[in-house]
C-alpha cells in the first residue's frame, strides 16, 4: 500500500463553547494544541488539510494546507470531513482516503496512524473509527473518497451527528486498548486543559 493513498485531516472548525477561547492556539508546554496534533501526523503524511474557521487559508506550513469549511455556519465535523472530500476533488489529489484527527486531543498514540494505514488495504469497507473500552471515538476515522456523494446528499438533508450518519451507513471499530491514562482524553474544558497539563510527560 502507498502511503500517498491517505491524507491526513485536522478537524479545526469547532465554536470552542465550554472551552471559552479558540482551543487550537492554546499553548500546551511549549505547543499549542494544533501543533501537537501536527508534529504527529507531519512524520506519517506526505501532506496534511487543516479544515478550520478559525485561521487564515493557504499554506500553514509546507505540505499543510488550510481551508475553510465548504458550508458556513459551525455545523459540525461532517461538514469537516465533506470539506476535506470537495478540496481532493478540486485539487486533482489521487487520495483515495482521509484520515481524520481532531485538533484537541493531543495525547493520541502514533500506533492507531499505523493502523488507519493497515485498514486502507480493505477493499469493501469505506469507514473505520477507533474504539477504547465502549468509548467510539467519531473523530478519529478513516474515510473513503467514495463516500463523498452520499456524505454531501445526506449533510443536505440534514445529517449532522457523525454518529448518527456512521450508523446509518456502516463502519468498522478498530479496538484500542489505553492505559490508566486516556490518550484520547478530549480538551473541552479549562478543567480537561489542567488535567492536560499534569500529564505533559505523556504526550
Amino acid at each position: 500500500m502507498s502511503e500517498n493513498n491517505i491524507i491526513g485531516v485536522v478537524l479545526e472548525g469547532g465554536k470552542s463553547r465550554r472551552f471559552g477561547e479558540d482551543k487550537s492556539s492554546i499553548k500546551l508546554g511549549d505547543k499549542t494544541l494544533l501543533d501537537h496534533t501536527l508534529s504527529k501526523l507531519e512524520k506519517n503524511f506526505l501532506e496534511i488539510l487543516i479544515v478550520t474557521n478559525n485561521r487564515s487559508l493557504g499554506r500553514y506550513k509546507k505540505n499543510i494546507f488550510v481551508i475553510q469549511d465548504c458550508i458556513k455556519g459551525h455545523l459540525g465535523p461532517l461538514v469537516g470531513v465533506l470539506s476535506a472530500m470537495k478540496w481532493i476533488k478540486k485539487e486533482n489529489k489521487k487520495y483515495s482516503w482521509i484520515a481524520t484527527f481532531p485538533c484537541d486531543t493531543p495525547f493520541f498514540e502514533i500506533k492507531i496512524i499505523n493502523e488507519l494505514k493497515k485498514a486502507s488495504k480493505d477493499k469493501i469497507k469505506k469507514l473505520f473509527f477507533f474504539k477504547s473500552g465502549e468509548k467510539r471515538h467519531n473523530i478519529f476515522g478513516l474515510w473513503s473518497i467514495e463516500l463523498l456523494n452520499i456524505l454531501e446528499e445526506d449533510i443536505n438533508n440534514n445529517y449532522r451527528k457523525v454518529e448518527f450518519w456512521a450508523d446509518k451507513i456502516g463502519f468498522e471499530t478498530i479496538n484500542i486498548n489505553t492505559s490508566k491514562f486516556d490518550s484520547f482524553l478530549n480538551i473541552n474544558t479549562k478543567e480537561d486543559f489542567e488535567k492536560a497539563k499534569k500529564n505533559l510527560d505523556k504526550i
